[in-house]
């Protein structure tokens, strides 16, 4: 997913969650007018229908989208998956990591407001910039979480749980009018 934003170039990832419904950050579409889904000149403009800044959700529509919905599960402690996206922009990568546990906790919302107070599960593996918004996924293709941040200074990250995406997911049934939303960096 790749936008401007403010005069800056944004880059993170997502996945199909729905016909035409592509599921991210809050923070990787922030001011971004018209949210461009795909790679390498089969780009897609999309519309934000659901933008939950507390929990650093949100859902794109995008007309013409191709692609098999993955399906959610919770996640549950120790359950390995991988961790897919487009880091740094490049490549589709896959990175292999383990869920910790969920659980409540003190934080910033998508714009770096707080305190909040936030249900997440912790990731242990790598997780690099520009994974933000994509799946954490098990063996048999369901997302157990969805990326959003990094540790600093340490390997692992956090993710938001399946019951959050799928709370996102009912407010987005992919009809409603576009969002508009602010800058998430000035």
């Amino acid at each position: 997913i790749t936008g401007l934003a403010c005069g800056l170039g944004i880059e993170g990832s997502g996945w199909i969650a729905g016909r035409g419904l592509v599921v991210t950050n809050a923070h990787v579409v922030a001011g971004i007018e018209r949210p461009q889904v795909g790679r390498g000149g089969d780009e897609l403009a999309s519309v934000i229908v659901a933008f939950d800044t507390k929990n650093d959700l949100a859902v794109l529509r995008v007309p013409g989208l191709r692609g098999r919905p993955l399906a959610l599960a919770d996640p549950e402690r120790g359950v390995p998956v991988a961790l897919i996206g487009y880091p740094g922009n490049g490549p589709l990568t896959r990175i292999p990591g383990r869920l910790g546990g969920t659980s409540a906790f003190v934080s910033r919302d998508a714009y770096g407001r707080g305190p909040v107070t936030r249900t997440v599960t912790a990731i242990r593996g790598v997780v690099r910039p520009g994974l933000s918004g994509g799946p954490g996924v098990d063996a048999r293709g369901r997302v157990r979480t969805t990326v959003f941040a990094r540790r600093p200074a340490e390997r692992g990250g956090y993710g938001i749980p399946s019951d959050l995406v799928r709370q996102t997911l009912a407010q987005a049934d992919g009809t409603g009018p576009p969002l508009t939303t602010d800058c998430a960096r000035t």
